[in-house]
């Protein structure tokens, strides 16, 4: 970091041992730790800092690039919106009731390839933490063992 030769390092050390003397030298040295270690902490602290702040302006950057993309694919994919919660819709068919047999013909399958290419509008479940009775004894409560 500041290039001193191992020669430069002693010439130091030995005007060191010299100035300050073999009995001050001890509590000199950790002095100077303690300063050399707050100024790692303040470099340290400063380039954290500054990392932070590239990452979000790195972060900003790209949502407003996820928010132009996802605003180019919804106007490339209006036509294929869902239509309206006021607009009457056909009654979806679940697979399960709708009948393949080849004697009712060839509509009710073609109607159901239909739907299922329609994305469907699904409400978010809500998760919540499952209520506990503590009257109701656990599986492995009361075991013998």
């Amino acid at each position: 970091m500041f290039n001193i030769d191992s020669s430069e390092f002693l010439l130091v050390a030995i005007v060191a041992l010299v100035v300050i003397g073999p009995k001050d030298l001890p509590k000199a040295m950790r002095v100077v730790g303690y300063w050399v270690g707050k100024a790692r902490g303040v470099s340290r602290q400063f380039r954290q800092g500054f990392d932070n702040m590239v990452r979000e302006a790195e972060l900003e950057e790209m949502e407003k690039r996820w928010a132009a993309e996802n605003e180019r694919i919804m106007r490339e994919h209006a036509a294929d919106a869902p239509p309206a919660v006021n607009d009457p819709a056909p009654a979806p068919t679940s697979p399960a009731l709708v009948d393949h047999s080849p004697d009712h013909g060839s509509a009710t399958a073609t109607q159901h390839d239909d739907q299922s290419d329609r994305p469907m509008m699904v409400e978010k479940p809500v998760v919540g933490p499952a209520s506990v009775d503590p009257h109701t004894p656990r599986p492995n409560e009361g075991a013998v063992s």
